[in-house]
């Protein structure tokens, strides 16, 4: 039976991780995200986990990524300035292959910004943040069921598609404390990562599967030989110049996901087949934007609601389809930044409706009110 518990953000996503299987947590305290780090230092230890404060965000991820080689499921967690940081060995562990979770609690800024003040600043660092291509995972939680759901969701990508996922909290969700539901351990789906079955003579490191463009992931340790690194390799492990091997490596870290984009991308739409008028939001904006979408419906105006989240791979043919099947006339995105899902958005819907940016930059969250008064202008 599901227990109820009456949790902080922070703590669902902390405790979501160990659900999942999670038993190392490498990280640097950093607000509005410690809370998972300390919980994940007073929970793991129970249960033969490790936790690890590493000197700074970047020895962090470098310590989870070690752990992950090792065989362990692991996650990091930071916020902006820290995920600043994290960046060159997420796109280490991209190339190499390296399951990891790592979770951003987001705040202000640029730079130091607003440690206790509420953004989504990092959307586009989530998705561009570390160089080259690769194809990013990365949930939306708004509420701290969500946060508790989504993380266990998280690992099971992670392991899945032997890449990091990123969990793009924001200081509101991270810090609000509700009432959840906790199921039975036993009745969470968990996804292990592949590992391989051929002996250690015949294995070779990244030779995908044909079925799903994932090669079987040996630990260290387990008796198979593995060459990391961060150079674009051969199916050996082995830096390479030759242009057959680059364009195979590269095309197939983005075809892995690409390929099962449905069955990773989420989103939730509400009172759409009538409306004129859609409001697109995600995280904490989402729950002042569907107050003030129920209400005005109440009065008669007919807008509806669209939510993405998973915020990569965005939902980009399925907000177009809605958008144009029910001929809906203007797109309003309400953003605590100056507009980044705004521009996404508007790339998604090919002209086929008025897309209208909404922004606010002081730390403060929007009220429904203000959300209302976007639509009422609009309408």
């Amino acid at each position: 039976m599901p227990k109820a518990e009456f949790w902080q953000g922070n703590k669902a996503i902390a405790m979501g991780g160990i659900a999942a299987g999670c038993r190392f947590f490498g990280g640097y305290p950093i607000t509005p995200s410690t809370e998972v780090a300390e919980v994940m230092a007073e929970e793991l230890p129970k249960l033969g986990g490790k936790f690890i404060q590493m000197e700074d965000e970047i020895g962090g991820i470098a310590a989870v990524i070690g752990a992950s080689i090792a065989g362990k499921k692991v996650m990091t967690g930071t916020s902006g300035p820290g995920f600043s940081l994290k960046q060159e060995l997420l796109g280490f562990a991209y190339m190499a292959e390296i399951p990891l979770v790592c979770v951003d609690v987001q705040r202000g800024g640029p730079s130091t910004g607003l440690p206790t003040k509420v953004s989504q600043g990092d959307v586009f660092q989530a998705r561009w943040g570390t160089h080259g291509d690769h194809a990013t995972i990365a949930y939306a939680p708004s509420s701290v069921q969500e946060c508790y759901n989504l993380t266990v969701k998280a690992f099971n990508m992670a392991e899945r598609f032997r890449q990091p996922v990123l969990m793009m909290a924001d200081e509101v969700i991270g810090h609000m404390r509700e009432r959840i539901e906790t199921p039975d351990r036993s009745s969470i789906k968990v996804v292990d990562r592949k590992k391989p079955t051929c002996a250690p003579k015949d294995f070779v490191p990244y030779l995908a599967d044909e079925s799903d463009d994932i090669p079987p992931m040996a630990a260290f340790g387990d008796g198979y030989h593995w060459h990391v690194t961060g150079l674009t390799t051969n199916d050996w492990g082995f830096p390479t110049n030759d242009s057959h091997d680059i364009d195979k490596k590269i095309t197939r870290l983005l075809r892995k996901v690409d390929r099962y984009r449905s069955d990773i991308v989420e989103y939730e739409a509400e009172s759409y087949e009538d409306a004129e008028v859609l409001v697109v939001s995600y995280g904490c904006v989402s729950r002042s934007a569907l107050r003030a979408v129920r209400e005005l419906r109440k009065e008669g105006v007919k807008v509806g609601h669209f939510r993405p989240i998973t915020l990569w791979p965005f939902a980009d043919a399925e907000l177009e389809k809605i958008v144009a099947d029910y001929k809906i006339k203007r797109v309003i995105v309400p953003e605590l930044n100056m507009g980044q899902m705004f521009l996404e958005i508007d790339r998604a819907i090919h002209g086929k409706a008025d897309v209208v940016s909404r922004t606010l930059l002081n730390g403060e969250l929007f009220k429904p009110a203000q959300i209302a008064a976007y639509i009422k202008e609009v309408a």
